[in-house]
């Protein structure tokens, strides 16, 4: 996908990946960006921060992704301001430690924050893409999703079921005109990694800055990749799994084992 030009919609732009994207987006010459968050500050901030581009215009919208009413205002708002969408970044997402015992209530935020969001968002853009022939979805999962999260159940299931929801719209959807990404970091330098001590076991392989980042998700989606690996060992560990599972496993108990201290079993 060319970006020059294009209507972008990017979730979670307030700060990290989100605003680098938007920042990125724009050096590549995007025509328009609507930057959505719940942190409406932080958007004031990019606001700011987007003065010097003036080739590019960029609005805001506070939004909660966990409700669809939000995510269908969104999309009503840039493509009554802007036509159509082009791109649209579903990109907020949490993270929440523990394991089985994590309660309904964590799990039921984490689900809906980092799996409903993405269905939210297609439900909401899809019609509008269908209907014009093109558009380009770009969900941002993790490593996780492909491999597992030591010390947190509920982000290594609820980055599985986005990249599931991910493979299946481009399965469906693929030969109407949609293209799909999926971006799987390992750990980056945002607010979720800031206390992590280097990243945590995500960080095996070392902290990628944001800017580092958007640089791989414009490349993937010049070449229309579904997946998008800032980490590029990700690929080989996928591989590894789905050469000898129960090997995998072993490894990763050891790597369980090893930060076992870091990541203590959580009730919430």
């Amino acid at each position: 996908m060319e970006l020059s030009g294009k209507n972008i919609v990017v979730t979670g732009a307030a700060s990290g990946i989100g605003w680098s994207l938007c920042e990125r987006f724009a050096r590549e010459g995007a025509s328009a960006i609507v930057a959505a968050d719940i942190d409406e500050a932080g958007l004031a901030s990019l606001v700011d921060a987007f003065k010097e581009v003036a080739t590019c215009q960029l609005s805001t919208m506070a939004v909660d992704v966990s409700k669809e009413s939000d995510i269908q205002a969104l999309v009503a708002h840039a493509e009554s301001k802007h036509g159509h969408i082009d791109l649209f970044c579903s990109n907020a997402g949490i993270f929440i430690p523990g394991d089985e015992n994590v309660s309904d209530e964590g799990w039921g935020k984490i689900w809906d924050i980092n799996v409903m969001s993405h269905i939210y968002a297609a439900r909401a853009v899809l019609p509008g893409m269908l209907e014009r022939g093109e558009g380009y979805l770009l969900n941002t999962a993790s490593a996780a999703g492909l491999l597992s999260q030591v010390g947190s159940a509920p982000y290594a299931v609820t980055k599985h079921a986005a990249i599931g929801f991910a493979e299946w719209l481009s399965i469906t959807y693929g030969s109407r005109g949609i293209k799909v990404s999926v971006l799987c970091p390992q750990a980056v330098r945002t607010k979720m990694t800031a206390n992590t001590g280097g990243g945590g076991v995500a960080g095996v392989d070392g902290m990628l800055e944001p800017d580092a980042l958007a640089d791989t998700v414009v490349q993937t989606l010049s070449e229309e990749r579904f997946l998008c690996l800032p980490h590029p060992q990700v690929l080989t560990y996928m591989q590894r799994k789905t050469s000898d599972y129960d090997r995998w496993l072993g490894g990763m108990r050891k790597l369980q084992d090893r930060f076992a201290d870091q990541y203590k079993s959580s009730g919430d």
